[in-house]
């Protein structure tokens, strides 16, 4: 019974945004895209909160919003970890392990209305603005992002770029905007016309067109020292998007890999990255 109920729920806000259009499209749009940015997973499970508890470091105030941080000291130079789309930092366990046993000092953070940080809604110049903080604070040379984190770390380097980080690596993250805009518009089946206004309230509340927000072009001006690893028949990022961005970025390594699906947890995985990092 939840599982059809879940399923309709798309198309139920679709057919609402199809009517409110007819009489105010604005609003529409504006619903259609807070509906879009809401978090409905992601906070911190029982399982997760004694590895995440031992690690807390303390907050920071970014854009209204409490961010809980963590660390994990190491003598080494400092990363920064960046998870993707309702998920936290439990999910970089796997890798904070290798880190640490290569004495790397580890930092991360739960993205708004993720993990211990405060809020219900998430869009990505708004994390942007949490990487930006933990940069500003932090000072790491090395930057890792999964999935929308990546895409969130592409997109602060065309913004910043900070002379303080010399590598950043991106797991199975989604490049192209319009991409992920067409699949919202599929799934919740609205029309032509909320998707118009959709794009409209987006231009005007960022600065950018849908098309304009691609981490292929950011990748254009990016001088830092790239890794990109994705998988071939990874069903929620497109493997494109990193064959794509690794074709704009002069200073980026791709590897590709293939049944490891989308959260690349895997030891040899984790090895390529901390060998990135040594080298």
């Amino acid at each position: 019974m939840r599982k059809n109920l879940n399923k309709m729920l798309p198309k139920v806000y679709g057919r609402y945004f199809n009517l409110l259009a007819r009489v105010s499209p604005k609003k529409a749009a504006e619903k259609a895209f807070y509906v879009f940015c809401t978090v409905r997973k992601g906070r911190v499970l029982p399982n997760q909160k004694e590895y995440l508890d031992q690690a807390k470091n303390g907050t920071i105030n970014v854009q209204g919003h409490t961010l809980q941080t963590y660390a994990w000291p190491g003598n080494k130079e400092t990363v920064l970890l960046v998870h993707g789309w309702e998920s936290n930092t439990f999910r970089w366990r796997n890798l904070i392990a290798k880190l640490r046993e290569a004495d790397y000092n580890i930092v991360a953070f739960d993205a708004p209305a993720h993990g211990y940080s405060s809020g219900q809604h998430l869009n990505l110049p708004l994390y942007s603005d949490g990487v930006q903080a933990m940069i500003e604070k932090y000072g790491p040379k090395y930057l890792i992002g999964h999935s929308m984190g990546g895409m969130t770390l592409m997109y602060n380097e065309f913004c910043h770029q900070n002379a303080s980080v010399e590598k950043m690596v991106t797991i199975g993250s989604p490049s192209e905007f319009y991409e992920i805009m067409d699949h919202y518009q599929k799934l919740l089946n609205f029309n032509d016309k909320v998707r118009k206004e959709l794009e409209a309230f987006v231009l005007d509340r960022f600065g950018f067109t849908v098309n304009e927000f691609s981490s292929s072009r950011f990748a254009k001006k990016n001088t830092k020292k790239g890794l990109l690893l994705h998988d071939e028949l990874d069903k929620l990022a497109p493997f494109h998007a990193s064959e794509a961005v690794h074709a704009q970025w002069k200073g980026s390594i791709f590897i590709r890999t293939k049944g490891l699906g989308h959260s690349m947890h895997q030891e040899h995985v984790n090895d390529q990255i901390v060998d990135f990092l040594k080298n």
